[in-house]
């Protein structure tokens, strides 16, 4: 059942039938054309024959035959469709640039590349029956394929790879207010409803649904649906319920009215629609309307390999990850500058919808088998000018999104489960981790209020690693002014971040010194072997890792991912979780390397590079369940905002965890330069913190 059109869609979609049959005809004449150069001929047939299966799921879909399908059908159908970038097919891919390139050279492979990269993206166009999205892929196509065929064969048999790349240029510039303005549209509008009709309508006891949305189905998602199906209806709502509880405690918490708010984004991964229905629901009762987007699949509308919004399964990890940067084959000033323009004017036309949008709510899955990228020099990048074009766009996007959508009132919400790829006890983790997901927060309240007291008579606090553990740093602390109203860390129980098990504080930079080192760690998808961080007045100032052999790479894979281009970054939080029910889980199934960050952090003291947790809302008085003012929320960056926002913000926040097992001591310094021991060899020692040990003595660590 795939969702009805909207009268606009449909509207749109009659005013370019026209167009569309067009280029479908002549899409059908080029598979048995040979009308350009021999060495490209195999190129375009591939590239043609996609789109013709693309054309031809679409004509399913729009003539009902879809509906008619077993789920066998479907399923050859989903497998067809991203066949091309799945296991051995990717060596021998156009999409891979290694292949294209070893085949056209350097320019030209990573161009055609691009393009059918940019092809593949209109998987999605299909189930949604964007039909003038398709057009728009199509002519690009038939563009690009008339320019090679226009060429003489003895004095130019091929165009210039320049020729190629004003062709991307101009589509990506022409068509930002056609599929970047959608894009930033659909973030906010419950009128955008693909996903919420297949959520609440389809028969979600059948497998049939999943391959409605047009994304990649494999093990996972089909296992994870399956498991939910065999949980008791009481237990789907409790995880609904933790979920968008934590959402609505969120903004009591922080002082933010959410009555105000009348539009929720919910972003999850593919297999959780049972939950995802009852949260729907939830939200509902909450006067909040769900918005649910999907990750970004244009070269256009991406943020490199990230998946914001819905998604299936990753089909191939390093496929992602080879293309982050594509933009950097057209990328320059006049392009962003156009983006950051249709930007400004769809939050303009629509500043009553922005208003209304209260954040995000975000359920995470991990699991996966860690990924540790190739390293390709065939891959495109940033260039030095286009690195600061690229900052300039995330801080004036920021700035923008502020403007509409206000820091100061918006909240978020955010909790893992983890997906079958796990292992064999799948089922065991996935019921360990809903017992973590609704641990006593008031156990927790009490004792991380035992460890913020004593936290709270620092000058400093140090953290040492022990045995081939690195790390030896110190981290300096706000200076209290009245110590009986005042507080610098904040008592984290289980609302915006689920689970429970934190305190945390935005550290002052100056004095901040030392090195963070962690064996192995997962940050945003990938994995990292011995990460090493150096930092001097609270700034990084050195950083490696042992990927990869070259050590070049090693520093570009960190620059590109952990300091997202910038020459540096300052240490944004300074924390200390106390989740050790999740730690003990996680050695129990030897799951450590693929625990989500989320929880990972809860287990260790954990460093984040980037903003602070209070970005964009510093203003905002926050107080814990004691009564007192969290007064840390700024440094000497965040700080800047004061006199020119763009200097203020890095809009990143990567959290990185020292594992317990790897830590010799955390001790707080005071003013006597007295040091008051909160951790020794992995175990809690601070007097009224001993009960976070049971779990471990339980365990035998």
């Amino acid at each position: 059942m795939i969702g009805k059109l909207s009268e606009l869609q449909k509207e749109k979609n009659e005013q370019c039938t026209q167009r569309h049959e067009l280029a479908v005809e002549r899409l059908r004449t080029i598979v048995t054309e040979e009308t350009v150069d021999a060495a490209y001929i195999s190129y375009f047939q591939d590239c043609t024959l996609f789109l013709l299966e693309l054309e031809n799921t679409q004509r399913k879909i729009e003539d009902g035959i879809w509906d008619s399908l077993n789920l066998e059908e479907k399923r050859s159908l989903n497998r067809i469709l991203y066949s091309d970038i799945i296991g051995e097919k990717y060596q021998t891919s156009y999409v891979n640039q290694d292949y294209a390139c070893e085949k056209f050279g350097q320019e030209m492979g990573q161009l055609l590349s691009l393009l059918y990269t940019e092809i593949r993206a209109g998987i999605p166009y299909v189930f949604e029956q964007r039909k003038d999205y398709l057009t728009i892929l199509y002519e690009l196509f038939l563009e690009v394929y008339t320019c090679f065929e226009g060429m003489s064969e003895e004095e130019n048999p091929v165009p210039k790879p320049e020729q190629i790349k004003e062709i991307l240029y101009w589509y990506a510039s022409d068509y930002c207010d056609v599929f970047y303005a959608d894009r930033i549209l659909e973030q906010m509008d419950p009128s955008a409803d693909f996903a919420v009709q297949i959520i609440e309508k389809a028969d979600l006891d059948k497998d049939d649904y999943l391959y409605e949305f047009g994304e990649y189905i494999s093990k996972n998602e089909l296992g994870t649906a399956h498991h939910l199906r065999n949980l008791p209806q009481e237990t789907l709502q409790k995880m609904a319920d933790v979920y968008t509880e934590g959402y609505r405690v969120g903004f009591i918490n922080t002082g933010k009215d959410l009555s105000k708010k009348s539009i929720v984004n919910i972003r999850y991964s593919l297999g959780f629609e049972k939950v995802i229905c009852l949260a729907i629901e939830n939200f509902r009762k909450m006067g909040l309307k769900p918005v649910i987007y999907r990750a970004a699949s244009s070269v256009i509308t991406k943020r490199e390999h990230h998946k914001i919004g819905y998604y299936g399964a990753i089909a191939n990890q390093q496929y992602e990850y080879d293309h982050r940067q594509d933009q950097a084959l057209f990328m320059d000033k006049r392009y962003v500058e156009r983006k950051l323009e249709v930007m400004k004017t769809v939050f303009e036309q629509n500043k009553e919808m922005a208003a209304g949008v209260a954040g995000p709510a975000v359920m995470e899955i991990f699991g996966e088998t860690p990924f540790s990228p190739e390293a390709k020099e065939t891959a495109p990048s940033y260039d030095e000018a286009q690195r600061e074009l690229d900052l300039l766009f995330s801080s004036k996007s920021g700035q923008i999104t502020n403007e509409y959508i206000k820091g100061e009132e918006r909240s978020f919400t955010i909790v893992a489960y983890p997906v079958p790829e796990i292992g064999a006890d799948y089922a065991k983790i996935f019921d360990e981790v809903i017992k973590i997901n609704t641990l006593d927060a008031k156990l927790y309240e009490k004792v991380q209020q035992t460890m913020i007291d004593a936290l709270d008579q620092g000058t400093c606090v140090h953290v040492k690693g022990k045995g081939e553990n690195q790390t030896d740093i110190t981290v300096q602390l706000y200076p209290l002014k009245d110590a009986q109203k005042e507080t610098i860390f904040e008592n984290c129980v289980a609302d915006v971040n689920i689970p429970v098990g934190e305190v945390f504080t935005s550290p002052v930079l100056e004095g901040t010194n030392g090195i963070l080192h962690v064996s192995k760690v997962y940050l945003d998808g990938l994995q990292y072997q011995n990460l090493k961080l150096t930092f001097k007045d609270g700034r990084i100032t050195d950083y490696t890792c042992t990927n990869f052999e070259d050590e070049k790479q090693n520093k570009k894979y960190i620059y590109d991912n952990v300091l997202k281009n910038h020459e540096t970054l300052p240490l944004g939080e300074f924390a200390i979780g106390t989740n050790t029910t999740a730690y003990v889980a996680a050695k129990k199934f030897n799951i450590e390397d693929k625990m989500p960050i989320l929880i990972a952090e809860k287990t260790g003291p954990h460093f984040a590079v980037g903003d602070t947790c209070y970005s964009w809302s510093e203003e905002i008085r926050v107080y814990n369940p004691n009564g007192k003012e969290i007064v840390a929320k700024d440094n000497s960056c965040s700080l800047l905002r004061k006199e020119d926002v763009s200097k203020a913000y890095f809009n990143c926040h990567t959290d990185i965890t020292v594992p317990y097992k790897e830590l010799e001591e955390i001790s707080v310094v005071t003013n006597e330069r007295k040091d008051i021991i909160l951790l020794e060899n992995g175990r809690f020692v601070l007097p009224g913190t001993e009960v976070l040990n049971e779990p471990l003595d339980e365990a035998g660590f």
